[in-house]
C-alpha cells in the first residue's frame, strides 16, 4: 500500500514538472552539452520554450552555435514542448470546458457572459473606491466554491452588490 502511494506520489511530482515553462537544464538529457546550454543562457534563453519558439537564425547569432547545433536543439526542444497544430473541433472542445467563475453579482455575470474564465488572464481597471478590490475578494471566495454550489452568492441576496 505504502509503495503503491509513493509511485502516485512520484508521478504527480513528474506531472507537475512536465506542466509550466522548463528549465534549460533538461535539454542536457537529450544530449546537448553543458556549454552549449551556457551560450544559450548567456544569449537570454531560460527556458526550453523560449528555445523551441526561437527562429533558427536567432540560434545562430550566439557565438559558438553552428547551424548543425541549431538544428539539433531546435529537434529537441520541440520534442519536449507541444508544438502541434491544433483542429478548429479540439480547440471548441477545450473552449467548451472553460469554467466561468461568478462575480457575486448577476448583472455583471450578464455583462461578462456567464463570469470571469478560467484559464486566462482578465484585468480590471477604473476610479478609486469602485469596487476592484472587493471584486478581487469575492473572486478568490467564489472560485472555491464548488460548481454544484455556484448559485450560492445570488441565492443568498449577495449579488448586485
Amino acid at each position: 500500500m505504502a509503495m503503491r502511494s509513493e509511485a502516485r506520489v512520484q508521478a504527480e511530482v513528474e506531472e507537475e514538472e512536465n506542466f509550466g515553462p522548463q528549465p534549460l537544464c533538461r535539454l542536457e538529457q537529450c544530449g546537448i552539452s553543458a556549454s552549449d546550454i551556457k551560450k544559450l543562457e548567456d544569449a537570454g534563453f531560460h527556458t526550453i520554450e523560449a528555445v523551441a519558439y526561437a527562429p533558427k537564425k536567432e540560434l545562430l547569432n550566439i557565438k559558438g552555435i553552428s547551424e548543425a547545433k541549431a538544428d539539433k536543439v531546435l529537434a529537441e526542444a520541440a520534442k519536449l514542448v507541444p508544438m502541434g497544430f491544433t483542429t478548429a473541433t479540439e480547440f471548441h472542445q477545450r473552449r467548451a470546458e472553460i469554467i466561468q467563475v461568478s462575480t457575486g453579482s448577476k448583472e455583471l455575470d450578464k455583462l461578462l457572459q456567464g463570469g470571469i474564465e478560467t484559464g486566462s488572464i482578465t484585468e480590471m481597471f477604473g476610479e478609486f473606491r469602485t469596487g476592484k478590490t472587493q471584486l478581487c475578494h469575492t473572486l478568490a471566495v467564489t472560485c472555491q466554491v464548488e460548481l454544484e454550489r455556484a448559485g450560492f452568492f445570488s441565492d443568498h441576496g449577495l449579488s448586485d452588490s
